[in-house]
Formats: structure tokens, sequence, C-alpha cells
């Protein structure tokens, strides 16, 4: 199948695939006489994969790992799990740092009283982590 059907199939975008390819993550498909690549549902499978764990918020490289991990048969699931578990830690420092981060927003909003004065702590704030930077 050409790219646009195995974007849709995959729900990946032609620029990612392309990419995706660029990167060796999706071998390249043979192409066509015609010049179009063409994609085996193997192909459109291995975009899923990728996709989902993208949705998971694994990285590119720790995708190519689990992408090898998903080819061997002779894997061991701990090593799977490790990386599952060390990216759900990740995401919750991450989550911890966006909820600080929020709630200063939420704070500094408070305090700005969103009338035409030009007294804003929003911008006081920025401009004094400017200064520090």
């Amino acid at each position: 199948m050409k790219i646009g059907p195995a974007s849709e199939a995959s729900s990946v975008s032609q620029r990612m695939i392309r990419h995706y390819e660029k990167i060796g993550l999706v071998p390249s498909p043979p192409r066509r006489d015609s010049g179009y690549r063409d994609y085996a549902d193997a192909d459109v499978h291995r975009l899923k994969f990728i996709a989902n764990a993208r949705d998971l918020g694994f990285p590119i490289e720790e995708i190519r790992t689990l992408l090898g991990l998903w080819g061997d048969d002779a894997r061991a699931s701990g090593d799977v799990k490790a990386l599952a578990t060390a990216r759900a830690e990740e995401l919750g420092r991450k989550a911890i740092a966006l909820e600080g981060m929020r709630r200063a927003l939420l704070d500094l909003a408070a305090r700005c009283h969103g009338d035409d004065s030009p007294e804003c702590p929003i911008i006081d704030d920025l401009e004094g982590r400017a200064a520090i930077s």
C-alpha cells in the first residue's frame, strides 16, 4: 500500500512515517515501478507499535530498544518491565514539575488585576526570573 493508506491505517502522519524511516525506526519499504513506497501490513503493525509507545511517553531511543525486544522471542519480560517502570517514574517527576508550574501560574494570575493598568505581577515575575538567568 502507498504511504497515504499506511498513514491512515496506522494513525501516523506521512511526515512522521518518513521521519521514522530516516532515523531507522521503520525500514524503508521497497518502491513500486512508479517510485511510490510499498508498505506491507507488517510495516503498518510496526508503525502502530511506535505510535502506541509514543502515546505512553517513550522517547525515540527507548522505542528503538522496545522494537528490538518486541522482535526478540528470547527477550526477558523483566527488561521490558524495567523500561516501562523507568518511564513511569520519569513521567511522575515531570508531572510533579508541571503541577508546580501550574500552581505558580495560577498564583501569578490570581495576583494580576487583569485590568487596563500596566502593573502586572506576571510580567514582574518573568522579569525577575530573566535577571536571575
